[in-house]
């Protein structure tokens, strides 16, 4: 075990003095309360899915990797603040958020030793460019949380676009299709939401076509 001198450690107490900001910063999210999510609270329950689907995937994943990978996937919004993924579609848009969050990762890490900084910033870079497995299903599970949070949020906070993308592969589906569990997983959400329209008597077949049509 490595000695904690003083010096490390105040560094480290600076470091999660900034994290902290994650349990105040408010997603586009609402709970099922009724009250905005945090996105400590995202992060959390990502975390808890990495434990409960990693056992059926496809090929084996390095747990404590994506573990870590799921708790640092949103550290930058300690800094920067939560984006909706709206306002990030266009090639720009994606750059802009990028470098945004890379400097804030930087910044934050800065505050850590030299192993650590470089492991977290490379779980960070390897998420954010989603090539490897890991990272694939990481992204996936961001996707699936905030989908499974909107269908568990009250109806009155469904905005036209989130009714929308119950019909629109790119917002879901896309991302799980890689491996076959987190498809289903995203189907059996999207259905769920669909019913949750249906039993508030929402006109289901009109909502599928105007989101055909965009």
């Amino acid at each position: 075990m490595l000695p904690l001198t003083f010096q490390p450690m105040i560094q480290l107490i600076r470091f999660l003095n900034v994290a902290e900001k994650l349990k105040c910063e408010l997603r586009h999210s609402w709970l099922s309360s009724g009250r905005q999510e945090s996105v400590a609270e995202h992060t959390w329950r990502m975390s808890l899915m990495v434990i409960l689907f990693a056992p059926y995937l496809d090929q084996p994943i390095d747990l404590e990797k994506c573990l870590k990978m799921a708790i640092i996937h949103d550290l930058a919004e300690a800094e920067v603040g939560d984006i909706p993924v709206f306002e990030t579609q266009s090639l720009e848009a994606k750059k802009r958020k990028y470098l945004l969050e890379r400097d804030a990762m930087l910044k934050l890490c800065a505050f850590l030793e030299d192993s650590m900084r470089k492991e977290l910033l490379g779980l960070w870079e390897e998420y954010e460019q989603k090539e490897s497995y890991e990272a694939k299903f990481l992204n996936a599970l961001d996707k699936l949380e905030v989908h499974l949070q909107h269908v568990e949020a009250p109806l009155s906070t469904w905005t036209p676009q989130e009714k929308d993308m119950l019909f629109q592969e790119k917002w879901l589906r896309a991302h799980c299709r890689f491996e076959p569990t987190l498809l289903a997983l995203a189907e059996e959400i999207l259905s769920e939401g669909i019913q949750k329209l249906e039993e508030a008597g929402e006109d289901v077949s009109f909502i599928a076509q105007q989101a055909a049509s965009q």
